[in-house]
């Protein structure tokens, strides 16, 4: 890497981290009844979706903190007969496995930083069964960029899938901006969906 291509990649790795704790700063100080009634609303756009409704296999994830909760979502996913798909790190590989989950309650385990995710004995599918997936992240663009955590990790997961998949984001308004740095390997989603916006596809 050159020396301008160095100075480049860690422009927008600090300019990144400025506006993650921007977004972050701004939905954890919104109160808690407001979250979850966003929670519901968007939940239900979801459900309403025509690539949901299509997807046989979904992968999703379970939420923490200030997050959108997911966890109406993944009921629905099990109780519409639909495989559900959750993540869990492979800490050697620095990469999140899929694995196939059939019981929230059994399945389900504390992991890195106390995001539930699958056990080991949920089995490992590949990603090449998946029809839609949910995608988490701190902040979103309308024309489908997205700012994740910062460990790379769903950047990684995306850029193994079929581009026909539907990589939909689910976030309240607040994480919406107009615009956010992005480096070569950030991997954007193709639908958005907040409490103020239906579903709706995205040109990328």
């Amino acid at each position: 890497m050159t020396s301008g291509a160095a100075s480049s990649a860690e422009a927008i790795k600090q300019a990144k981290a400025a506006l993650r704790q921007e977004v972050l700063a701004r939905r954890d100080a919104a109160d808690t009844a407001s979250r979850s009634r966003h929670s519901q609303t968007i939940t239900q756009k979801l459900c309403a979706s025509p690539a949901y409704r299509a997807a046989d296999v979904i992968a999703a994830y379970a939420s923490f903190g200030s997050e959108l909760d997911t966890s109406a979502f993944l009921a629905r996913i099990l109780a519409d007969g639909k495989q559900l798909l959750l993540p869990r790190i492979n800490r050697e590989q620095r990469a999140l496995e899929l694995r196939h989950v059939i019981d929230l309650g059994a399945d389900l385990v504390s992991g890195v930083w106390g995001i539930r995710e699958p056990a080991e004995h949920c089995p490992i599918l590949s990603p090449t069964k998946v029809g839609f997936m949910l995608v988490p992240g701190v902040a979103f663009t309308a024309g489908g960029a997205r700012l994740g955590y910062g460990g790379g990790f769903y950047d990684r997961l995306l850029a193994s899938f079929d581009r026909r998949i539907a990589r939909v984001a689910a976030a309240f308004q607040l994480q919406m901006v107009d615009q956010l740095p992005e480096g070569p390997r950030d991997e954007r989603v193709n639908m958005v969906v907040t409490e103020n916006q239906a579903v709706s596809a995205i040109t990328t």
